[in-house]
């Protein structure tokens, strides 16, 4: 099973540039990632599909940390299904607006490499771009998740061109498919 996880909602709308906000813009690349998965027969599900927090959902961590509460609910999603392979959907931005292009985050594991050098070249095709995909050691979902995790950085709202093609429809299309390709190819390899 597959697991797209569409970073952040509700309450933390993650990184944004105007009122343009990353949980929006995941949510929908979220949702299109899902349907092709689902249309080419993967066994795939989506841990939200409107805008709210899984910390909303969480009750069983006693923290007063709703990041915390959150990031936990989604390992816990992860782990209950349980899925194979987690797809974390996020967007990028940096302090300057030259900084663009997709990165893929992987957990020190050779089958999450896999995954992440997968679907980077995928969008590297697509962003006409030329990035490795990198270890992302600090992160809650790389470091708790046992299954085959990656996290999606599939642009910088930063960046004028990235952001273009992230908020129209037919970039986000665009986007979902490669994002897709790159999972497929992965689990064809394996």
């Amino acid at each position: 099973m597959i697991l797209i996880d569409a970073g952040h909602g509700g309450i933390d709308g993650g990184t944004s540039y105007g009122k343009v906000l990353e949980k929006d813009i995941t949510l929908e690349l979220s949702r299109r990632l899902f349907l092709l998965l689902r249309s080419d027969g993967f066994d795939a599900i989506l841990n939200r599909n409107g805008d709210y927090a899984p910390s909303d959902e969480n009750r069983w961590l006693r923290s007063s940390s709703r990041h915390l509460r959150d990031l936990a609910q989604r390992k816990e999603l992860a782990e209950t299904l349980p899925a194979n392979v987690v797809v974390s959907i996020h967007i990028n931005w940096a302090p300057s607006p030259s900084k663009h292009g997709p990165l893929v985050l992987y957990r020190q594991e050779g089958r999450s490499f896999m995954l992440a050098q997968s679907i980077q070249s995928q969008l590297n095709n697509l962003y006409q771009a030329n990035a490795d995909p990198r270890q992302g050691k600090p992160f809650y979902l790389l470091n708790k998740i046992t299954a085959t995790t990656v996290i999606v950085e599939a642009g910088f709202i930063s960046s004028p061109s990235d952001r273009a093609k992230l908020c129209s429809k037919l970039g986000q299309q665009e986007i979902a498919e490669a994002i897709a390709n790159g999972i497929s190819a992965y689990l064809m390899e394996i």
